[in-house]
């Protein structure tokens, strides 16, 4: 029975609907091509369940080529739900491959993922937590729900956001947060004893408690002030208070845009 023609709009859009299509172009005469083909073999093998490798010849079709921009082989992009969902050039090492599959790929969990963005967005944390709660439970080390997970955790329940760091710590994508959720945390967790004796200590403690409620306006205001009273109190902890806030609520905030320059000048 003769072998049924490759057909791009087949075999890779409409099959990356029901599973990620992983794209190698590649062509016969590209060193580099031939060290990341057998590479990318033996992790599509690893990942069957998960994905299925194409390779496209790009002397063979390049109108395809041509349509995604292919400027420099080897370059893979996948496929998902019909679009390119992630890419990258040049000859990766395996390790590389695997850690760029992590974060690209959808996971079994994409759409309650989704779900879930959408009830942050909504304002239904509890909601967006019970989705989040029961994923760990089937997929404990699923990075992105323990990324989000740990946010909604952060104020109300500090000890539980700190147990997720380990679990996101290398993950550069998060490096931010994780440094956030640790000042934070820190600071939740303590009580008022164990602040060092000062002036400033009763506007620190007020600022600690309107972080705590995630009145992050008067808590920035606050923090300000004692870094002009007293800018070492507590290890620095005002400016690291500060810092974290802005990294937690994202340097486009309105927030952060309200108080980054009143802190900068705070500092100096």
């Amino acid at each position: 029975m003769q072998k049924e023609a490759f057909s791009f709009g087949r075999d890779v859009l409409e099959k990356s609907k029901d599973i990620p299509v992983l794209v190698d172009f590649w062509a016969e005469w590209c060193g580099p091509c031939r060290v990341l083909g057998p590479v990318l073999e033996k992790v599509a093998a690893k990942h069957e369940d998960e994905l299925v490798l194409v390779k496209i010849n790009t002397e063979e079709y390049p109108d395809i080529a041509r349509e995604y921009g292919i400027m420099s082989i080897p370059s893979v992009k996948l496929f998902v739900g019909g679009d390119v969902a992630d890419d990258f050039v040049g000859a990766l090492p395996e390790k590389q491959i695997e850690q760029w599959l992590k974060k690209s790929l959808p996971g079994k969990y994409a759409d309650q993922l989704k779900q879930v963005e959408e009830l942050v967005i909504g304002g239904d944390e509890a909601g967006a937590a019970s989705i989040l709660e029961e994923i760990l439970k089937h997929e404990p080390k699923n990075i992105r729900a323990t990324a989000i997970l740990m946010k909604l955790k952060l104020f109300s329940e500090p000890k539980i956001a700190a147990s997720f760091v380990e679990t996101l710590e290398g993950e550069q994508e998060y490096t931010e947060l994780i440094e956030s959720a640790k000042t934070i945390s820190g600071l939740l967790l303590k009580n008022a004893a164990d602040f060092p004796q000062d002036e400033v200590k009763g506007l620190y403690l007020g600022a600690v408690d309107e972080l705590r409620k995630k009145e992050f306006d008067t808590a920035l205001v606050r923090f300000i002030e004692v870094i002009r009273e007293n800018r070492y109190y507590d290890d620095d902890g005002a400016r690291k208070a500060c810092i974290a806030v802005f990294k937690y609520l994202g340097e486009d905030h309105p927030v952060t845009l309200r108080h980054r320059k009143v802190f900068d000048r705070a500092l100096y």
